[in-house]
């Protein structure tokens, strides 16, 4: 999971600073110090934590903060900004043509994910913003690379361009033709790419920007490779002038290095994050979101959003009812874990929530296989027992696993897991929110975060 390494290590530095009724200036420069190797750590570039570290310093040591009724919380508001602008302040959109087709030009080293993620987002470009996207096969010198590019864009439902083994050039100029023609406002031009950096594959890089002037130069990087990315970010800026960053791979990488340095090295957003393997698991890179996610106080619109395109209205007003009258049934349980599985693995949903919730959620893993045994067991109890889960005793539980042909521990993983769920929808109910329930919560009781981090009150999020 993304950042877990180093959200661990920033909120045991925080969790100190909450343990004290006051706060000298000497804690706070103590606590730094964590801050720093935290940073260091997770791959942060020296200059990057140098500067953040300074600049969270300078606040927390004023007057201010440390008279204040809550200066420990103080200090995390504070680091929770700095880590936002670290990142870039806000979302910044792609550069979308005022008359199009709009083109954007996928570059990157090879194997940081270009081909994929390239179609990944042009089926968000489709199904979020309304466009009409087209993908152009330009590598043509890795093995299969059209081939690959053909092959997701299927999936995907995204038509291919390609004429084969041509100058790319030439290609990237016909697609461009082609899409005018046929109707195509979006272009996404898959380039090559190498291993490294070297000046054939910038010559051409260059040969294909000026051929067709486009509107976005979007930099794919790899989130595992550290200050590498931030290496490539900066040669592919100096050699191209690149718009923003794709960075891929963030779920795989638990330090997150990459994240927080390339736009203070590079001074380039991160527009999109890839998050998975699967072709729906990219997502628009909110710094403030990330910020939070980092130090445990979830990320509860991204959740909200997800929800929304995953879970089924009707089913979501039952839930309603339901869990006002707090009847939450394993049934009920079933169903939620079906919605939940649309929205991607448990991991990245832990990711999304705060505190405890999320740390419990964080290594539940959900699959086909845990699925079908799940239903086979509760499709082995009586009608009452799926609605009264407290009438499971012993003698019971063991009936129940014979019947579907498992252990009584698998009987009680699944109660376990459904205390779980009915923590989560209880919590989420009282907002009316992720579990497609509608209105958007008040963040400061969510998950008990106002009680973990004592921010006061809180303005109701837009």
């Amino acid at each position: 999971m993304a950042f877990e390494g180093l959200s661990e290590k920033l909120n045991a530095a925080f969790r100190r600073l909450r343990g004290k009724g006051r706060i000298t200036e000497a804690d706070v420069r103590e606590a730094m110090k964590e801050v720093r190797l935290a940073l260091l750590d997770a791959d942060v570039s020296y200059s990057v934590v140098k500067d953040f570290v300074a600049k969270i310093t300078e606040r927390a040591v004023g007057a201010d903060v440390l008279e204040s009724l809550t200066p420990a919380q103080q200090i995390i508001k504070i680091t929770n900004e700095e880590l936002t602008l670290l990142m870039g302040g806000g979302n910044e959109k792609i550069n979308m043509a005022p008359h199009p087709p709009t083109i954007i030009m996928m570059v990157g080293l090879q194997g940081a994910g270009k081909t994929t993620n390239g179609a990944k987002l042009a089926a968000y470009l489709r199904d979020n913003m309304g466009k009409r996207p087209m993908l152009v096969a330009c590598d043509v010198y890795r093995p299969a690379a059209i081939t690959q590019l053909q092959v997701v864009g299927e999936q995907l439902d995204i038509p291919v361009f390609a004429l084969g083994q041509v100058n790319p050039v030439q290609i990237s100029q016909h697609a461009l033709r082609y899409a005018k023609d046929n109707g195509y406002d979006t272009v996404l031009l898959d380039t090559a790419g190498r291993l490294h950096i070297d000046e054939q594959l910038m010559n051409e890089l260059k040969n294909i920007k000026k051929a067709v002037n486009p509107h976005e130069i979007l930099l794919v990087v790899d989130a595992m490779t550290g200050q590498d990315a931030v290496s490539a970010a900066t040669a592919f800026d100096e050699a191209l002038g690149i718009d923003g960053v794709l960075l891929t791979k963030l779920d795989g990488d638990a330090r997150g290095g990459a994240a927080l340095s390339i736009r203070a090295a590079v001074g380039k957003p991160i527009k999109f994050a890839g998050t998975g393997e699967k072709l729906d698991m990219i997502e628009v890179f909110h710094p403030e979101r990330m910020a939070s996610r980092i130090l445990g106080m979830g990320d509860m619109l991204s959740l909200i959003e997800r929800a929304e395109q995953s879970f089924d209205e009707k089913k979501a007003a039952e839930l309603e009812r339901k869990l006002r009258k707090n009847r939450f049934t394993l049934s009920d349980y079933m169903d939620q874990m079906a919605q939940l599985r649309k929205m991607g693995d448990l991991n990245q949903i832990a990711a999304m929530m705060p505190g405890e919730i999320g740390r419990q959620m964080a290594n539940t893993q959900l699959d086909e296989r845990l699925l079908i045994r799940q239903e086979a067991i509760i499709q082995s109890m009586t009608p009452k027992e799926r609605e009264t889960p407290g009438l499971l005793d012993a003698s019971r539980k063991k009936r129940i696993a014979a019947g579907c042909g498992m252990q009584v521990s698998d009987v009680n993983r699944l109660l376990k897991q459904y205390e779980l769920m009915l923590q989560l929808t209880k919590s989420l109910s009282k907002g009316r929110t992720p579990l497609g329930l509608g209105r958007v919560p008040n963040v400061g009781k969510v998950g008990g975060l106002s009680k973990m981090h004592g921010f006061g009150r809180r303005k109701r999020l837009k």
